[in-house]
């Protein structure tokens, strides 16, 4: 049994793991990971935890246009060429995990081997991500869209206690804050969730993802198996 909680360690042999030089690495609430035109120095493989990347505008505002836990790795644009970040990501929920550096893990990319093909699935798993949040944003409503927010972030940092302001929500839903705040007192007097000073509980997560759109299930399915994806074309 692998000693590793991330998905993509999980799935790579000694030799790779030994070529990577994995350095452990907590990450604090707020942990800045990367920011818009810092060089990329490093890929961190999350354990537990969780991270969001964000878009920041001219006024400040941030959205939300990517979520990392224990499936992800941050820092993966590098392998792709990116030279700097073009985006924020930083900790929301606190943990732990591994990094390495940009220059071994492009060597081992190079190699055209299980690393890169772990990698390549793990960008397209972002991509569905990506594109699935998108398409949601533009056609669910807020409970709807908070459900599914809510339940993508317990499973990908294994918890069910959030610490998170309604004003930060609304950031990364790219809403308002009396917007969330409607839709998270709905579901709160549904039973669904309990929310009190910038925490939140999960108390029914089966009615919860009830209560979500069909785009929860297909974010996490894709998520939770991209790695036993086959990848070779039939004829």
């Amino acid at each position: 049994m692998s000693k590793f909680k991330n998905t993509l360690l999980r799935n790579l042999d000694a030799e790779i793991i030994e070529r990577l030089s994995l350095r452990p690495i907590k990450f604090e609430l707020r942990h800045e990971i990367e920011f818009p035109g810092r060089p990329i120095e490093h890929l961190f493989f999350v354990e537990e935890g969780m991270a969001s990347m964000t878009v920041t505008f001219d006024d400040g505002s941030q959205v939300e246009v990517g979520m990392f836990g224990y499936a992800s790795v941050i820092g993966v644009s590098a392998l792709m060429g990116a030279k700097r970040s073009l985006n924020h990501i930083y900790t929301q929920i606190e943990g732990c995990g591994f990094s390495c550096t940009v220059e071994a893990a492009r060597k081992e990319f190079r190699r055209g081997a299980a690393f890169q093909e772990l990698m390549l699935r793990y960008v397209q798993a972002q991509l569905v991500q990506a594109a699935q949040s998108a398409a949601c944003n533009a056609k669910h409503n807020m409970e709807q869209r908070l459900a599914r927010w809510l339940l993508l972030c317990t499973d990908r940092a294994h918890t069910e206690t959030l610490k998170l302001s309604q004003e930060f929500l609304a950031d990364m839903l790219g809403s308002t804050r009396p917007t969330v705040s409607i839709a998270a007192g709905s579901l709160k007097e549904e039973g669904l969730i309990d929310y009190n000073r910038g925490v939140i509980r999960i108390l029914d997560a089966k009615r919860l993802e009830e209560r979500a759109c069909e785009c929860y299930h297909v974010i996490r399915d894709y998520l939770d198996n991209y790695t036993e994806f086959d990848t070779t074309f039939t004829s």
